[in-house]
């Protein structure tokens, strides 16, 4: 059973081009599946004896394990998508998740800085050091184009049009999109690369933008660390993460003026509706100010 597995995650790789994390997600959520077939039905030798009652009976397991409904719901996600690649790959004839429902998930809002607080934690950022300049570079590309962390780590020094203003990153699926960068962040990205990149890169072949102290790729743990202590040196009392400051970029266009469809296709949402989130967080935060500010509220 496992062997289909493997199967299908390189299908996943190969064929519809998702990302590293992605697939060791599919990995964790199946290989807890097939732990849980094991331990509750060791007659079970083959994929096509496994029922919809197996798998009905696993989520419910998880719910009474006390996992998160969004838990449940990518761990259904996953198996469905397992098993449309069975079908679809003639290695069974019925899917037995055909009319199976993901349990229906209240959406958490989006936790978002306000404008001064990003500004406060940028300035954390000692750049007269190369790599509190590089850092600083990093958290102004990153709040000024809505990048995900790893779109951030893996630009190319070419990737960025300095003249034009824009760059040009791979998202999830490896879609490329086109991102307009704005004047701050094009300034800071230059200083970095003038009068810091050039001291900690030690390979004349190597174009990743963003470099660790020891010339290398910078990696995400990496990223966390830094973003984790600047955070703290703030005195910001908000968890901040890379998707942190993701959420801040939406939330201040949508605040500005920005239509949906703009923010949409800057921040690579294949769905509409992983977008209207913020539209939520906005009328809240415009309810804040009324309750506030209005002598009859």
């Amino acid at each position: 059973m496992e062997s289909y597995v493997a199967a299908f995650l390189e299908y996943l790789g190969l064929e519809k081009g998702l990302a590293a994390n992605t697939q060791a997600a599919y990995r964790r959520d199946l290989n807890k599946f097939l732990t849980y077939l094991g331990k509750t039905n060791s007659a079970i030798l083959s994929w096509e004896e496994v029922s919809k009652r197996d798998i009905i009976s696993f989520l419910a397991w998880q719910m009474d394990e006390g996992a998160a409904y969004s838990t449940v719901a990518r761990s259904l996600s996953s198996i469905k998508s397992f098993y449309k690649f069975m079908v679809m790959e003639d290695h069974l004839a019925i899917n037995p998740t055909t009319d199976l429902e993901t349990p229906k998930i209240n959406r958490k809002l989006p936790r978002v800085l306000s404008i001064e607080e990003v500004d406060k934690l940028i300035e954390q950022c000692n750049v007269m050091r190369p790599l509190g300049l590089r850092d600083r570079a990093m958290l102004e590309l990153m709040y000024g184009t809505g990048l995900r962390v790893s779109e951030l780590l893996s630009l190319q020094i070419d990737d960025i049009n300095f003249t034009a203003g824009f760059l040009r990153c791979l998202g999830k699926g490896r879609k490329e999109r086109i991102v307009p960068v704005n004047n701050s962040s094009i300034t800071w990205v230059q200083r970095y690369l003038t009068r810091s990149r050039r001291e900690l890169v030690r390979s004349q072949h190597e174009r990743t933008l963003f470099l660790n102290a020891h010339g290398r790729p910078m990696t995400r743990q990496g990223f966390f660390k830094i973003l984790s202590g600047y955070a703290e040196k703030s005195g910001i009392q908000k968890e901040i993460t890379p998707h942190t400051l993701r959420h801040s970029f939406a939330a201040h266009l949508l605040e500005n003026g920005a239509d949906l469809r703009s923010i949409q296709e800057m921040l690579g949402h294949a769905d509409i509706s992983s977008t209207q989130v913020y539209v939520q967080l906005v009328k809240n935060k415009l309810k804040d100010v009324y309750n506030r500010a209005h002598p009859r509220a």
